[in-house]
């Protein structure tokens, strides 16, 4: 096995070892990336529904108080203006979902799904939690959703929604007696739930990916070339000379021409010892010849 051989079979070993360690390390940081994009765009979204709601509650209602005595208005209600003015927002981006998902809402839009009731009875089982995060696939592909609970906190809500005689009549003109009753005081009736496609920042991470390992492949092929290039011209063909030079003085051919001694490195040094040995031998080989 040549030198040459040697030297690029270690250095192959070498790249594909950090080639996957790289990949695998680079892929791993990215899709956390995309992930960590994709949660931070769930949580703007949920900050944006929260904000509403407050709006609603500390600037809106006030000034509808005495209105809502004769007619229900729904503008008024915060789970209804956020809801509302987050559909406006999935008008443009359509994969981008937020519902105050409910267990027996008022409103039958806000009816929780069977994968939503299925948050909704965790948040139940677990009443210190308060948000869940994980992903699930939709008619889209992967989704990432956040989910805070709906607790019945303010007692004054209770009015609304305890039983059908208590709610106001122009509320019960609208949606009716049959849902959105029955609620008690701390229980937990629903979860607000934003849903963020992932398929795009995953795709974008894939690609990332994708570059970033073509690029780290075409830098070590053009370090190997040039490695190479300089293997062969700084250290093969001078030994190569030097093997050569040393057949034909092992069959006593003195006419060899001498090394370069010029340089420093470890080739001049041995070119200069060759060059010694040789001019010994062969001052040797005189020697001998004249004493015969």
């Amino acid at each position: 096995m040549g030198l040459r051989l040697k030297f690029n079979l270690v250095l192959v070993i070498v790249f594909l070892a950090g080639f996957a360690a790289t990949g695998l390390v680079s892929r791993q940081l990215l899709q956390d990336n995309a992930r960590e994009e994709v949660l931070r765009n769930a949580r703007l979204l949920m900050d944006t529904a929260l904000s509403v709601r407050a709006y609603t509650v500390e600037q809106v209602k006030p000034h509808l108080d005495r209105q809502l005595q004769d007619v229900f208005l729904p503008q008024s209600v915060p789970a209804y203006a956020a809801t509302e003015t987050l559909g406006h927002l999935q008008k443009k981006y359509p994969d981008y979902g937020y519902k105050e998902a409910t267990l027996n809402p008022t409103n039958p839009r806000d009816r929780a799904t069977d994968w939503e009731a299925d948050i909704v009875q965790q948040f139940r089982q677990n009443a210190e939690s308060t948000e869940l995060v994980s992903e699930r696939t939709g008619g889209t592909g992967r989704l990432l959703y956040i989910a805070k609970p709906i607790q019945i906190t303010n007692a004054a809500c209770l009015q609304c929604h305890s039983v059908p005689a208590a709610a106001p009549a122009s509320m019960l003109r609208i949606y009716g007696e049959a849902n959105g009753f029955g609620w008690k005081h701390n229980e937990i009736v629903g979860a607000q739930v934003v849903t963020v496609p992932m398929d795009i920042p995953v795709l974008k991470a894939d690609r990332t990916f994708k570059t970033f390992m073509a690029a780290l492949a075409t830098v070590f092929a053009v370090v190997f070339v040039t490695l190479n290039l300089m293997l062969s011209w700084l250290i093969v063909r001078p030994i190569r000379r030097m093997s050569l030079a040393a057949d034909k003085v092992s069959t006593g051919d003195f006419d060899v021409p001498e090394f370069s001694d010029a340089g420093r490195d470890e080739v001049a040094v041995l070119g200069s010892s060759f060059n010694r040995m040789r001019r010994s031998l062969e001052k040797a080989m005189q020697m001998i010849e004249r004493g015969h």
